[in-house]
């Protein structure tokens, strides 16, 4: 076996994680001499025992290919530190991930990408705001990366969707489990219009640290990480100082003095991140990478969408006042899956609008 399909194999195994394999890389340079090793001979090169006879007796060349053979059945892409196409920019920081697990489009890792991060319970004013500069950036040519959790994440995917350079979803659980389970449409339509990964394996259990530490990753790719709303104990920071490590830029949207949501955002203000009120002004500190003119004029311009024979029936049944999700379901006749795409991707046009109790309106 190469050294490529060793490390996926050792990033497989339970057990091992980022600094041993580090330790093994150090120790043992070309990692196919891993195999046939003893685990009295792994182990003297300061690995626990435990792991050592982990390694000795189940890293073998039929494990990798039966585990490379699974990710292949699924349309899932192992992508590993030692490939051409990782992302170079996610090299610099102090811990890349080994390995990432990919669906959907992998090209959207190496474009101009800028992280949107907040607190899972925003309000209106910072949904608002989520959704509508992440659709400005991505029509101006910048992909959206934030981690598809409840709130800011969510609605700076749903805006990034509605531009041309789409979103980067970064899973802090195993690449095939979608959590929330609430996003599991918006899970389905980022793997098909974007890109989405993480560095855990198939079935990976959730754990204390896995959310925390996708958060590098976030950052990592991140030519400026922003962020909309976030009390002072929100995890949102830890990418934030995330980002001051790999010495990216920081940006910060200012809330009303008396919002707990924004009492972090403040906090970012006062230590010296960049205020920033409107889009432009995140553009302008990357004008030495962009042509600020293009940018500009794509900021002006609406997205134009086609509507489907469905997503017209659905509009046309909808006013101002609010509709259920059950009277929809009845006058459609819709499957309750398919009416769920219908109206995720209306969201995302912008030609309906969702209130409290899945009931909604026309926009």
């Amino acid at each position: 076996m190469d050294n490529r399909k060793c490390l996926i194999g050792l990033h497989e195994l339970e057990g091992i994680g980022w600094k041993t394999i580090y330790q093994l890389l150090s120790r043992f340079p070309e990692l196919s001499v891993l195999i046939g090793l003893t685990a009295s001979e792994i182990a003297s090169s300061g690995i626990r025992r435990t792991i050592a006879e982990t390694i000795a007796t189940r890293l073998t060349p039929a494990f990798v290919e039966q585990k490379i053979h699974q990710y292949k059945s699924q349309a899932i892409r192992i992508m590993t530190r030692f490939d051409e196409d990782y992302p170079s920019i996610l090299q610099e920081i102090a811990q890349p991930p080994w390995v990432l697990y990919v669906k959907g489009d992998p090209s959207i890792l190496h474009g101009r990408l800028l992280g949107i991060v907040g607190t899972r319970t925003p309000t209106l004013y910072g949904k608002k705001i989520a959704e509508e500069w992440a659709a400005s950036l991505s029509r101006a040519g910048f992909g959206i990366v934030s981690g598809l959790a409840r709130g800011i994440d969510s609605k700076a995917h749903i805006g990034a969707l509605q531009g041309k350079a789409k979103t980067v979803a970064v899973l802090g659980c195993a690449i095939n489990a979608i959590y929330p389970r609430e996003n599991a449409l918006l899970f389905r339509n980022i793997e098909q219009e974007g890109v989405i990964i993480s560095e855990y394996p198939i079935g990976t259990g959730m754990r204390p640290g896995m959310f925390p530490q996708r958060n590098r990753i976030i950052a990592g790719l991140s030519l400026g990480v922003t962020v909309v709303e976030a009390a002072e104990d929100s995890g949102s920071l830890i990418t934030v100082e995330c980002a001051l490590d790999a010495s990216r830029d920081v940006f910060a949207v200012p809330g009303p003095i008396n919002s707990r949501q924004s009492s972090g955002v403040h906090k970012l203000l006062k230590d010296g991140a960049k205020l920033v009120t409107c889009v432009e002004e995140i553009v302008e500190e990357y004008k030495h990478i962009v042509n600020i003119d293009e940018i500009n004029v794509a900021l002006q311009q609406k997205t134009t969408f086609i509507f489907t024979e469905d997503e017209v029936e659905i509009v046309r049944k909808l006013s101002d006042d609010p509709v259920s999700i059950d009277t929809l379901l009845e006058e459609t006749q819709f499957t309750f899956g398919h009416l769920h795409g219908v109206l995720l991707s209306l969201l995302l046009k912008k030609a309906i609008k969702q209130l409290p109790g899945s009931t909604y309106i026309r926009a």
